[in-house]
């Protein structure tokens, strides 16, 4: 006898589900690393939000605390959905889009503007582009089929 199972994680865990921990642990690393002095420069200049902090992770990339939260957030939001195959694909792709959006609005923003709340530059744009494209990449790459169904027979899952 046949029936179809939605949304449940198989034996041990799909592609995608990898791939989303990994992305989201990445963005919790880089959120803690965000508020660590030495590893984050000019510490003492972090703003809450906005293009007046003047802290950079790795001495590259702007950051805030509105950043960093930003990550941490993203990051455990990769850690709790990569629970299921779909969840971990749709974290992927929507994630992707977020950041490509985040990309097109660092092109177009004044970086000395009001609306550069995150904050973002040059090097933080380079970076927005290359996560949206991984992270949209990963969600159809590790994906194995639309609707994460699968089908169970006699007590055994296929793919």
């Amino acid at each position: 006898m046949s029936h179809t199972v939605d949304d449940q994680t198989p034996p041990g865990r799909a592609a995608v589900q990898k791939g989303a921990l990994v992305v989201g642990a990445v963005f919790v690393l880089v959120g803690v690393l965000g508020f660590v002095p030495g590893v984050t420069t000019s510490y003492d200049q972090l703003s809450f939000a906005g293009h007046h902090s003047q802290a950079q992770l790795l001495g590259l990339f702007q950051v805030s605390v509105l950043h960093n939260v930003l990550h941490l957030g993203l990051g455990v939001a990769g850690l709790l959905l990569a629970r299921t195959p779909l969840r971990a694909r749709n974290y992927l792709f929507y994630g992707g889009l977020v950041y490509a959006a985040l990309f097109f609005y660092g092109v177009v923003v004044d970086y000395e503007s009001k609306a550069n709340v995150v904050p973002l530059d040059d090097a933080d744009n380079v970076l927005h582009v290359a996560l949206a494209a991984g992270m949209l990449v990963l969600s159809f790459v590790l994906d194995r089929g639309p609707g994460w169904r699968r089908v169970v027979q006699e007590g055994r899952a296929q793919i």
